[in-house]
């Protein structure tokens, strides 16, 4: 029996983030969430992971059935309460809580990250002339995109391929080793200086092809080899090289 693949990535930081991103992404006021569209929403990101045969964490599934029965409770018919009845707390906002907290959080996190990443360019020595390029840049801040933006596009990948519709001719399975995926994603780029569509580096419909193809690409922006960009929300996401850009 083959063994698919199972990854497990460090980017993810968990339900909320991800939640929040679908608030920024789709500019939704935090203190008024509508449950139907974030769920919604939600669940599409779940569903990618899953095609992906990304090893989701316990604790997404958890934020997804919490969702869920949220939505299923909103959706209820509202019945006349006693004026007696205590008052019953609307299931959102304890949700709006926990994201508010920990955008705090995460702000206060980037920043001090900020403070730690100018303090690296900080040296306590003699005064000497030292050389360097005014024009310097730090590599990381070529592309600004999140694992979240990358699981977006693989989502429209999985809906313009039909990767589930049968096919005219057949098409023998092959493993293709990660290192191989990563370096022809490579040389793909040096053909193409002004860079290529994400969209265009799954070539072929086969569920192993894409899956080796996603973590290729995670790996040379890992590696700081390549990097995505992208305009605006939902647009197309743009592979450049490092090298062309540099």
């Amino acid at each position: 029996m083959q063994q698919s693949y199972q990854v497990k990535l460090d980017t993810f930081e968990g339900p909320l983030d991800l939640l929040l991103h679908l608030i920024n992404q789709y500019e939704i006021d935090i203190y008024d969430i509508p449950v139907s569209k974030i769920t919604e929403q939600y669940m599409h990101y779940i569903h990618t992971m899953q095609q992906l045969e990304l090893n989701v964490a316990s604790e997404y599934l958890v934020m997804a059935a919490t969702l869920l029965a949220m939505k299923s409770g909103l959706l209820l018919p509202n019945q006349e309460l006693d004026i007696e009845e205590e008052y019953e707390e609307d299931p959102r906002e304890e949700l709006m809580r926990r994201l508010i907290e920990y955008r705090k959080y995460k702000e206060a996190a980037s920043q001090l990250q900020d403070k730690e990443s100018d303090l690296n360019y900080s040296f306590t020595r003699p005064a000497q002339v030292i050389a360097f390029k005014k024009n310097q840049e730090k590599v990381s801040t070529k592309g600004d995109l999140s694992i979240y933006d990358m699981l977006a596009a693989m989502q429209k990948v999985f809906d313009r391929k039909k990767w589930n519709r049968p096919l005219e001719t057949t098409i023998q399975r092959t493993e293709i080793p990660i290192k191989q995926r990563m370096e022809e994603v490579l040389t793909q780029l040096q053909d193409h200086r002004l860079g290529v569509s994400f969209d265009a580096l799954f070539e072929y419909p086969s569920r192993s092809h894409i899956v080796v193809t996603f973590m290729a690409v995670l790996e040379l922006m890992k590696d700081k080899k390549i990097y995505c960009k992208q305009e605006t929300h939902f647009d197309a996401l743009i592979i450049y090289s490092m090298e062309d850009n540099a």
